[in-house]
């Protein structure tokens, strides 16, 4: 099965029958009906391929959405006892409740309670949650943190530099382990890019883990084999990032070698499921960039109606969603990679070549997933854009933070991979837990792809010194 080919399927739609069974919430039924479909010889291969991606995408949605209404009610109680149900419509009318219908009852998301209190701070602290513990990227105190230290020291000098040291782990469950059983394992590692230099592989665990070439679009170090006893995949790894500095405001201020339109012929284009230009998409890309012809003022008003309008949420798993750039321009909701889809899809549609980066944050006290976007105009060449970051500094209200992160990224980044649905150099034979980026791993058997949910991950950054 090639697993990109049958995800860029998905805008085909599912016939009327399933999808009425589908959006009810009887996934049973509409398994039952897409196998019976299957059986089929006749249906075009586009069709086929989408009901083979949305049959896999059913099997995984009551995961992200297990809880009942009384479930998710007695979840706030237990923080904000006096909370009511006219409340909890409240949020679920206004779009801060994620749920869908299972079996024709709603059911809300597994983050929830998570999202309200980073999206919504007087809920937070109406909750006894801190706030530090759900925005480490939003500088919600007056002092100056490290970010608007690297944020002022970059304006300074001209960039800053970080020397970096990252420790990745994966493990199947035990519970899921027998002896003799096949294991192919994917961990994320630094790849090359204008940002980093002097990658290293420090320690590897198993010894023979297949390394990936520098310039992979999604960057991995690989183990397959047989193992008797369950393996710990370790990697640990070191690198220097540096973050330059682009003053937006005053552009093409430096040297920059032009791209003639077949380098970036690229990173112009659709890429179905999620980098489409729908009706909806090409009308709202025309009324963002109406009255410029500026490729830098285009690119600032979309990362603009983005960080300035968007709640952000957690989501699913991405693997269960669909056409993420346009449902986030109508629901107004989304987080670090939703929104960087979106900021790339609009560029693109008013000709701004853009791209996809992700891998972690590495900051001196934290690490964790994220993703971003890079977009390209002439008088300055290849510039980022962090809306995720740049929506936080709004949460904050550091308007100066929010205007950084147009243009310009934190040195406090490991990047591994470039392209969204991008492959990997040794590809997986079965679904991956995410099919379209790569920042906390992928494990799968001789049989099947493994889920989120049936291993463990962890990542730890040993070492960030300023240089």
């Amino acid at each position: 099965m090639n697993i990109n080919e049958t995800f860029r399927s998905l805008n085909v739609g599912l016939p009327e029958d399933i999808l009425r069974r589908k959006l009810y919430g009887d996934f049973d039924g509409a398994i039952r009906l897409i196998d019976r479909r299957l059986r089929q010889e006749d249906i075009p291969r586009g069709l086929r391929d989408c009901m083979i991606a949305q049959r896999e995408m059913m099997l995984r949605m009551p995961a992200d959405y297990p809880f009942t209404r009384e479930q998710a009610l007695a979840q706030i109680r237990d923080r904000i006892p006096d909370f009511t149900e006219e409340e909890f419509d409240e949020q679920v009318d206004a779009g801060k409740i994620g749920w869908i219908y299972l079996k024709g009852q709603p059911h809300y998301f597994v983050r929830f309670f998570k999202t309200m209190c980073k999206a919504d701070h007087d809920f937070a602290r109406r909750a006894g949650v801190q706030l530090h513990e759900v925005e480490s990227a939003a500088g919600v105190t007056g002092e100056e943190d490290h970010l608007e230290r690297s944020i002022r020291l970059m304006a300074e000098r001209g960039s800053l530099s970080c020397r970096i040291r990252i420790r990745a782990q994966i493990r199947l469950k035990d519970g899921q382990f027998l002896p003799g059983m096949f294991l192919r394992a994917h961990l994320p590692i630094p790849a090359a890019c204008e940002q980093q230099r002097d990658i290293v592989i420090d320690e590897m665990s198993p010894a023979g883990g297949r390394i990936a070439p520098e310039d992979a679009p999604q960057r991995t170090i690989c183990w397959e084999g047989k193992w008797q006893e369950n393996p710990v995949f370790s990697v640990t790894y070191s690198y220097i990032h540096t973050a330059a500095f682009h003053d937006t405001s005053r552009p093409g201020m430096g040297a920059v070698r032009p791209l003639d339109s077949g380098e970036l012929a690229a990173f112009l284009g659709e890429e179905a499921p999620h980098i489409v230009f729908t009706p909806y998409i090409r009308s709202l890309a025309r009324e963002l960039t109406r009255g410029t012809g500026m490729p830098l003022e285009k690119a600032r008003r979309i990362y603009d109606f983005i960080t300035l309008n968007m709640r952000y949420s957690f989501m699913p798993d991405y693997f269960v969603l669909e056409n993420i750039a346009e449902n986030c321009a109508r629901s107004f909701t989304g987080d670090c990679g939703v929104f960087a889809l979106l900021f790339i899809t609009l560029c693109r549609c008013v000709g701004i070549p853009a791209q996809w980066q992700s891998g972690l944050t590495a900051e001196p006290d934290s690490c964790g997933s994220h993703d971003w976007a890079m977009f390209y105009v002439p008088e300055s060449g290849w510039l980022y854009a962090d809306p995720s970051y740049g929506a936080a500094a709004v949460r904050a209200g550091k308007e100066g933070r929010r205007r950084f992160y147009f243009g310009n990224l934190d040195p406090y980044r490991m990047v591994a991979n470039r392209q969204f649905q991008g492959p990997f150099s040794v590809e997986k034979n079965h679904w991956r837990a995410d099919p379209y980026d790569n920042q906390t791993g992928e494990l799968e058997t001789a049989d099947r792809g493994l889920r989120y949910e049936e291993f463990d991950r962890s990542r730890e950054v040993l070492l960030c010194q300023e240089l």
